[in-house]
């Protein structure tokens, strides 16, 4: 049982201490003080074994709307009042330990009869996952005012920590800048070499005969020709990397919630550019999938499946990725990789794998560099150890731009950027397959 003593308590404790000064040469009042003094201290025990928080007091927290990576969210815990006196009350949440907290989370507070009271305070996640909140601390004053008794109210609370979608957002407004979603939905839609049926106009020198409709020729007298305009409700399918690579650091984040933050930034110019947009993240096995879909629900449904998912020290499965999405994915879509490669086996595993989306879906295989490697080889070395360490990471370097360019040479894209140009360089390549109707 946890008690602290009130300041009523230590004044009747310093008032005991008054027959003591005055009981040189008196034993009774010696004898006096001690029983005082011991009575009170019993006196106060007793009070706290026997005050309980009113039945009438409820306590409920309240949080101010999902958890998001780095962003502020504001929790409020109310104390209503039911009973018919007021309450002197220290409340004090248990909030989850990896969270910061960005103002103060306990207070003082008064509640009248059959008023309630309100502590706010705001918390930011520094990272994703599952994590709980427990009791609610509550210190009151006890039945006689000799302690302050301490209880516990409301109730544990699991939370979710997603993604941060709207640092997702700004950073796919950033990166499109002037060349905005509606000019390349309007370039997309000009007629050209689609495969959407647009319209029929009257053939004129230089026409494909293929395009030519026999039947509406023969009704209206006249060679008639189809127009196409390019498919705008494409597939896009983001494969996201969960293994060993994906695990390394960049500043205060790792690789792979650098990659969820672009796939995130992509899937919302997919659903501005009215693409359906779907999710795949794997490691030895597939782990996550999203089938594609567009809308808010479809954002959703992906912020739920990455909330809890971390990258494994394992060797990814290029294989088992690839055939799942071939066996699951009927249409043809843009299958965007978001991983790493670093040494020549795992690049070797990539690129015969990539034969199992080949020739029906279109490969974009984007990895995540690291700048200080790039650092690394820009500067002529100092000393011996320097120049090791060049020679490696030059080796690395170009291990990743020939396997790269493998990818190309079998009909797919490749980019290699650091984190910071992975958005940007992202929905360029997304916006360039639009406009050209690769799809």
């Amino acid at each position: 049982m946890r008690f602290v003593f009130t300041r009523l308590f230590y004044a009747l404790l310093a008032l005991g201490f008054v027959p003591l000064s005055l009981s040189w040469g008196r034993p009774g009042l010696r004898w006096l003080t001690i029983l005082f003094d011991a009575g009170l201290l019993v006196l106060a025990f007793v009070d706290s074994r026997l005050s309980r928080l009113p039945e009438g007091v409820e306590i409920v927290r309240e949080l101010g709307g999902r958890f998001h990576i780095g962003a502020e969210t504001e929790v409020r815990v109310h104390i209503r009042n039911h009973t018919a006196r007021a309450l002197r009350l220290r409340i004090k949440d248990e909030y989850p330990p990896v969270m910061i907290l960005a103002a103060r989370r306990e207070a003082r507070v008064r509640v009248g009869a059959g008023e309630t009271a309100t502590l706010a305070y705001a918390l930011k996640p520094p990272r994703r996952g599952l994590f709980e909140f427990g009791w609610v601390a509550v210190r009151f004053v006890s039945r006689l005012g000799l302690v302050w008794r301490e209880a516990h109210a409301g109730e544990a609370q699991a939370v979710k920590v997603y993604p941060n979608i709207r640092r997702a957002r700004e950073a796919e407004l950033k990166a499109l800048g002037a060349r905005s979603l509606v000019a390349a939905q309007r370039r997309a839609a000009w007629r050209g070499e689609g495969r959407d049926f647009e319209s029929l106009r009257e053939y004129v020198p230089g026409d494909e005969l293929r395009h030519v409709s026999w039947s509406a020729t023969a009704r209206r007298g006249k060679l008639t020709t189809r127009q196409y305009q390019i498919e705008r409700d494409q597939t896009i399918i983001i494969a996201l990397d969960a293994g060993r690579l994906m695990t390394a650091r960049i500043e205060d984040e790792t690789k792979f919630d650098s990659a969820i933050h672009a796939a995130l930034a992509l899937m919302s110019a997919a659903r501005r550019g009215g693409d359906h947009a779907g999710l795949l993240v794997f490691g030895r096995r597939v782990k996550v999938f999203v089938p594609p879909a567009r809308g808010r629900e479809q954002t959703d449904a992906v912020l739920e499946a990455l909330h809890a998912i971390e990258p494994e020290l394992i060797e990814p499965s290029y294989t088992r990725a690839f055939e799942f999405i071939s066996a699951n994915v009927k249409r043809r879509a843009l299958v965007v990789v978001l991983t790493d490669l670093v040494d020549e086996e795992g690049s070797r595993e990539l690129l015969a794998s990539l034969r199992l989306l080949r020739p029906r879906h279109l490969p974009l295989v984007a990895t995540i560099g690291d700048r200080d490697l790039r650092a690394s080889v820009r500067d002529a070395p100092s000393d011996i150890r320097g120049l090791f360490n060049q020679s490696v990471a030059e080796e690395i370097m170009h291990q990743r731009e020939a396997a790269l360019r493998r990818v190309e040479a079998q009909g797919g894209l490749a980019l290699d950027v650091t984190a910071a140009a992975l958005v940007p360089s992202l929905l360029e390549t997304y916006i360039r397959v639009k406009e050209r109707g690769l799809l």
